[in-house]
């Protein structure tokens, strides 16, 4: 990942975590603010995607295909 895509994810999950922080502090619910975090974080990938962690899961997801099937 570029470090330019690295930094403007790592400020966006800085974000997310704020936004968390004051869900909490407004008193809503543990579920709520997880799937706020949840959703939030999937958007960010879908967004901002990593290419190289993508190659490593398709690569690992290939492996165990082949010896658990």
């Amino acid at each position: 990942m570029h470090p330019k895509d690295s930094m403007e994810k790592a400020i966006g999950l800085q974000a997310i975590a704020k936004k968390a922080k004051e869900l909490e502090d407004k008193g809503a619910d543990n579920i709520d603010i997880a799937n706020f975090v949840v959703g939030a974080k999937q958007e960010l990938t879908r967004q901002k995607p990593d290419p190289e962690k993508y190659a490593k899961a398709a690569t690992s997801a290939a492996k165990w295909g082949r010896t658990n099937l």
